[in-house]
């Protein structure tokens, strides 16, 4: 199951997404249509907290608009609705993990770069937008903006202390973003906040792909693609840090809550591992592709 937070005109809605049909089924206005009542969350992080209980009730609503005569009549077609970052505002800032791939750590240094232990930094949820959203190319503030395309964990159970071989049963599912990174700004602060959370630098999505379709998140393809060229071509396979062994060690004195979101690094082919640098331009096209996930595309606006 694919979940996504959408709107459509002025509603805002949680929706199970239907990627074959290029449609969307808004959960409580189907809910209301078969019962007269609604009991799902407002919010994706409601709705991640709720658990085990909102999935049942998810595939009973699924099951039941399939007996119906007009099934396609509960559903809302892609082109009549705005996808939204599937969590539109993060309660916390979102954990990052840098270096997590042995090329990108030499690409932005040398083997020396290679980091015993995870890096972590984080993002400001202000920096969070929606998938074909456009990212402001801040030209006032850095010249250097890079992508930096990432699978994304999205936790679903509170833990603290979290062992590597549990960390699988907190995670709710697996999403996208494209750490969009001011580099000049990343290295005169000597401290990646700043440069890596300028309003809209966080694209986030399309949807959150529930972890039951995934086997093994360390097993993913991952591409990405500025103007149709491909820059990021890996596999999650390459992680220095598992996914298991990134939770541990996030939650190891600090707890993790349902909705909390987790990059987990970028591969090589980075713009500024380039020679000369290839740093994004207004009105480039991104598109970062993650296996099993979906396609992430965003765009740098074209005037200040």
């Amino acid at each position: 199951m694919k979940f996504a937070t959408a709107k459509h005109r002025e509603d805002i809605f949680v929706c199970l997404v239907d990627e074959d049909q290029k449609a969307v089924l808004p959960l409580n206005r189907t809910e209301q249509a078969r019962t007269g009542e609604t009991s799902f969350p407002d919010s994706m992080i409601e709705f991640i907290s709720d658990g085990d209980r909102c999935i049942g009730k998810v595939r009973q609503l699924a099951d039941w608009v399939q007996t119906q005569e007009a099934p396609n009549a509960y559903f809302i077609p892609f082109s009549e609705i705005s996808l939204l970052a599937p969590i539109p505002r993060p309660a916390k800032n979102i954990f990052c993990i840098g270096k997590n791939y042995a090329e990108h750590a030499i690409e932005m240094g040398s083997a020396e770069d290679i980091p015993k232990a995870p890096i972590v930094f984080t993002k400001a949820p202000t920096a969070v937008i929606g998938p074909n959203e456009s990212v402001l190319n801040h030209r006032g503030v850095t010249s250097e903006l890079d992508y930096e395309g990432e699978l994304v964990v999205i936790i679903g159970k509170s833990g603290r202390a979290i062992k590597k071989e549990e960390a699988l049963d907190h995670v709710f599912g697996y999403t996208i973003i494209n750490d969009v990174t001011a580099r000049d700004l990343q290295s005169k602060h000597k401290q990646y906040f700043i440069g890596k959370s300028l309003d809209t630098t966080c694209p986030m999505g399309p949807w959150i792909v529930h972890k039951s379709l995934i086997e093994n998140p360390n097993l993913l393809d991952i591409e990405t693609k500025v103007n149709g060229e491909v820059r990021q071509s890996s596999n999650t396979k390459h992680f220095i840090f598992p996914i298991e062994e990134i939770i541990s060690v996030l939650s190891a004195g600090m707890t993790l809550e349902p909705g909390d979101i987790i990059a987990t690094g970028t591969p090589a082919g980075v713009g500024s591992g380039f020679k000369p640098p290839m740093f994004l331009q207004p009105g480039d096209t991104i598109e970062v592709k993650v296996e099993k996930v979906g396609t992430l595309k965003s765009f740098i606006q074209d005037k200040d």
